[in-house]
């Protein structure tokens, strides 16, 4: 493994650190309708494990209402128990055909609720972030000791490797803003 591989590497999983959360914000409530919040609700179609985006068209005509068209309208009962299911705290309205979902405004104690949870998920990426610096620069002192690197170049892939770290950290915490900026938007 080269030194250009260690960065690539550690760039490679951080970034993914911050998909991962931006996944999780997704399925966050926030008042407002968004296909993200029921894109990842598993349906038992026919004995298999479906995500629902793989069975039916998503949309948000209206900020408080959902629209789920299944592509099988036989799914639509299907569909309907896993979002029942499903910890998203929204009763499906059917009408055999299509799948309404009115999404409540939030009250006060559960935007903070909510911020409290996007919070917590930004920490944990924060110290995936941190982990992958800690063992990308593991790596380098590997290299460095077994003469596949000189020291000079050592601290300069550790430079880097810290540069990647905090501009990762910066995304992460401007998805934290942002999101904290939705649920605490009336």
């Amino acid at each position: 493994m080269s030194a250009d591989d260690v960065l690539l590497e550690a760039e490679d999983k951080m970034e993914k650190c911050v998909e991962h959360l931006l996944g999780d914000y997704r399925g966050i409530k926030s008042g407002r309708a968004t296909p993200g919040l029921v894109e990842g609700i598993r349906v038992d179609y026919y004995g298999t494990p479906t995500p629902l985006k793989q069975l039916a068209n998503i949309g948000a005509p209206e900020p408080a209402l959902l629209v789920i068209k299944p592509f099988d309208a036989n799914a639509v009962s299907d569909i309907e128990k896993a979002i029942l299911k499903s910890d998203i705290g929204i009763t499906p309205v059917s009408d055999g055909k299509l799948i309404r979902l009115p999404v409540p405004s939030l009250s006060g104690e559960q935007r903070k609720k909510y911020v409290k949870l996007a919070k917590d998920k930004a920490e944990a990426q924060r110290v995936a972030v941190r982990n992958v610096r800690r063992d990308a620069n593991k790596a380098t002192d590997a290299m460095k000791k077994d003469g596949d690197l000189s020291e000079d170049d050592a601290d300069r892939v550790k430079k880097e490797v810290d540069e990647l770290t905090k501009g990762f950290t910066k995304k992460i915490d401007e998805a934290l803003k942002k999101k904290t900026t939705d649920l605490m938007e009336v």
